[in-house]
Order: structure tokens, then C-alpha cells, then sequence
């Protein structure tokens, strides 16, 4: 986890935007010893929602299948797939 204060992210911020996107971590910043805010790549950001979308769409299909809506085999989707 990387921390960095607020006058960092203030006085040096092409270190910080360089760190982010050289670690493609996120960079946790602090007011005064207590956290404030999060400074991210835009890549790694992008990434990361992406991740969030397709998790929140498998949930979404798995709570479905559990209500009782149609599924199929792999073997009928990829045969679906095919016919794309």
C-alpha cells in the first residue's frame, strides 16, 4: 500500500502520477495523518472497472440461474457462440 500526504500529491505531482502508473497501485492520500482520497492510473482504473463490471454481471447471471432462469451446457453455448 502506498501512502503519500496531500502536500505531496500538491508539490510533486508528476512523482505521484509516475509512481501510480509505474506501480499501477494505488496511491492512498492523507490530510493531516488521516485518509482523504485515492490517486490512480487511468489504465490501472480502467482495469479495475472492468474487473467490477464482469463481476457484477456473473453475480447478476448466477442470481438469475438461482431464480430459476433457463441456462444451457457449455456445449449449447458454444454452439450459440458459433452462430454469432
Amino acid at each position: 500500500m502506498i501512502i503519500k500526504p496531500s502536500s505531496a500529491l500538491r508539490n510533486n505531482y508528476s512523482g505521484i502520477s509516475a509512481l501510480a502508473r509505474e506501480t499501477q497501485e494505488p496511491v492512498y492520500i492523507t490530510v493531516n495523518g488521516e485518509g482523504d482520497g485515492v490517486f490512480m492510473d487511468m489504465e490501472a482504473f480502467e482495469r479495475r472497472e472492468q474487473l467490477l463490471n464482469l463481476r457484477a454481471r456473473i453475480l447478476q447471471a448466477e442470481e438469475d440461474r438461482l431464480r430459476g432462469a433457463k441456462t444451457m451446457r457449455i456445449a449449447e453455448a458454444r454452439e450459440a457462440l458459433k452462430k454469432l
